[in-house]
């Protein structure tokens, strides 16, 4: 089964603008994220994966120049991005990580390839993790699957579809790891308190960003819990604006 990581990224924030181009220890995010999910050791490319718009041309100038690779698709359908990434480069399956989670633990990410590599399941999805540092496994067969029965254009927000639905078959990596186990925790990127956040945790480690993601929460956790506070309040706004989004529709006769 051949593999692929997803970075999945647009330029079009509002509540922060152009937040996958801040600075992160010299790098644009972008390139800090794809260079962590680059840490993963069970996947077989990542590609980042953006749409047609003008203004994501330069995530593709800067993907390619780090030597990634890079896909461009539908502006606001991310399952027809995903799933046409996944046929443009061969892929079995897919895992998806978001633009905005520059802690993502690449160690999960491996957890997810070794479930959808035992192919029992259409979609593998992690809980307990802090918010930003979990990745969903979809099979490139799923992903043809829900094109044909979704009734709407834009999705956003499309763990629905997959989790629940009772459409497909998911399989849930729950975590228990007492370290780790911390959904309490916000390492997702919508406010300027979450980059205050991110560039502290960097900090720390002098500005090395290749640090693992127990040795984070160890800091987090344990070394530095006062770090956490830094954008504890950002999460209200957060779930305020996760109230808003519609829920997925398929349709009628599907």
């Amino acid at each position: 089964m051949k593999i692929g990581c997803l970075l999945s990224v647009r330029e079009k924030a509002t509540r922060l603008p152009k937040k996958v181009l801040l600075d992160v220890a010299g790098k644009p995010l972008t390139v800090r994220l794809l260079e962590r999910l680059a840490m993963a050791k069970n996947v077989d490319q990542i590609i980042l994966s953006t749409s047609t718009h003008p203004d994501d041309e330069v995530l593709v100038l800067l993907a390619e120049r780090e030597g990634f690779a890079a896909y461009r698709g539908s502006e606001e359908d991310k399952l027809d991005r995903y799933f046409h990434t996944a046929k443009h480069y061969g892929l079995d399956a897919v895992i998806v990580v978001d633009g905005d989670d520059p802690f993502c633990f690449p160690e999960a990410i491996d957890m997810v390839a070794d479930v959808l590599r035992q192919g029992k399941a259409d979609c593998v999805y992690l809980t307990g993790l802090p918010l930003g540092a979990a990745s969903t496994g979809l099979t490139t067969e799923a992903l043809s699957r829900v094109l044909e029965i979704k009734d709407e254009r834009e999705t956003e927000v499309w763990g629905g579809y997959f989790i629940g639905s009772g459409r497909f078959s998911s399989h849930e990596i729950r975590i228990d790891d007492p370290l780790l186990m911390h959904p309490e925790i916000r390492l997702t990127l919508d406010y300027q308190e979450d980059y205050d956040l991110i560039t502290q945790v960097v900090a720390a480690f002098g500005n090395r960003t290749d640090f693992s993601s127990r040795e984070m929460m160890d800091l987090l956790v344990n070394r530095h819990p006062e770090l956490v506070a830094i954008n504890a309040a950002a999460q209200v706004r957060y779930e305020s604006h996760l109230q808003k989004c519609a829920p997925v529709r398929f349709k009628v006769a599907a």
